[in-house]
Parts: structure tokens; sequence; C-alpha cells
């Protein structure tokens, strides 16, 4: 059927603006499928990643009740390094870490600690390894480096924690003045009812019997 003189004119400017911008259409139909496409596999992914880190931490959790050490060493690392962007990754290093303190080797529990550090997305999980490794810092008698992590940028609900640890850093440095002030902005920051409150008091009143 002939096209009358309106359809004509709509069908040649349609056909020119293919001619122009008809390649750049078609790429960009590509790139939406692509992205579209992309997303759902990346998606998969990381839910097959998910399932099957879980998996491993359900027999990591196992070998802790158990307290093998090496067994704990080597399911956590398998988590740690085939599902890094997980966060099982983070609970499994916390795990090692602490399995590898408490069995005497804190070299290898400072390392699981920093890499919380450096690879947690949860700032709760940095600041506990941070503690955490503050910890092992003071009983090697690193004081300079063990401040150091207790005065880095952390949440505000650990503060009491963070002046706690400060304070036992200063008093076994001998600086009773700052050991002091930091166990009093520790009870300060604590719940009245908090029975951590105690303990730190105690700690404080020992400064006062030593003048």
């Amino acid at each position: 059927m002939a096209l009358d003189l309106e359809e004509q004119e709509q069908v040649d400017a349609l056909k020119a603006w293919w001619k122009q911008y008809g390649n750049m259409a078609l790429a960009l139909l590509a790139l939406f499928v692509v992205s579209v496409v992309g997303w759902n596999v990346w998606q998969s992914y990381q839910s097959r990643q998910a399932g099957e880190a879980a998996a491993l931490f359900d027999v990591l959790r196992k070998e802790i009740g158990g307290n093998n050490k090496k067994r704990i060493r080597e399911v956590g690392g398998q988590i740690i390094d085939k599902y890094p962007r997980t966060a099982y990754a983070v609970d499994a290093a916390m795990f090692v870490a602490k399995s590898n303190f408490e069995n005497g080797d804190p070299k290898s529990a400072k390392a699981q600690y920093q890499w919380v550090i450096d690879h947690a997305k949860q700032s709760q999980s940095k600041d506990l390894a941070r503690m955490r490794l503050a910890v092992i810092l003071l009983d090697d008698k690193n004081y300079i480096e063990s401040l150091k992590l207790l005065d880095s940028k952390h949440d505000a609900a650990f503060d009491p924690l963070f002046n706690d640890l400060k304070g036992d850093v200063y008093a076994l440095q001998g600086k009773s003045q700052e050991a002091r002030q930091a166990y009093q902005a520790a009870i300060a920051g604590l719940p009245k009812e908090a029975q951590f409150k105690g303990y730190v008091q105690i700690k404080l009143d020992a400064l006062g019997e030593q003048g």
C-alpha cells in the first residue's frame, strides 16, 4: 500500500535518525543488557560465596568448641583466603586470632587482628580488633604502639573500654596521673549499673594507694 506524503516524511525522518544514531542506540542497548546480566551474575556469585563461607564457618565453630588449634587455623584460613569479602571472613579472623593468642602464638594473632582492622566493613569489628591488638602489644610491653591504637578514631560506644585500656598502659609505664585520668574517663562513660565499672574503680583506687 502506497504511503501518503506525511507518512513518507515520517519514514524518511526515521531512516535519517537511524542512520545517524542507530549504532549508538544499539551500543547503549547492548550496554544495558550486559549490565543487567552482569548484575544478576554478580548477585548470584555473592550469594554462592556467602553460602559456601557459611558452611565453612559452621565447621569452624565446631572446631572452636573442641579447641583444636590446628584445625581452627586451617578452616579459618580457608574462609579468610577464599571468601575475604564476606562477613564470615572477619568473624573467622577474630576467632583464629583469639585461638592463636590463647595458645601462645601472639605473632599470628597480631596479623589476624590487623587483617580485621584493614578489611572489616563494620566499625565495631575494627574497634574490637584494635582493642585486642592493643592488649597483645601491651603484653609485649610495646606501650607506644598500644597507645597509638587506643588513640585512633573509634565508635564513641567504645570510649570507656578504650580509656580503661589506656589506663592500664599508663599504669604499667608508671604514669599514675595519666592512668588516673584515663580510668576516671572510663568510669564516667559507663552506665551506673555496669559491673565493669567496679573493676575499673578497683584499679583507680589502687593508684591512689600508691600515691
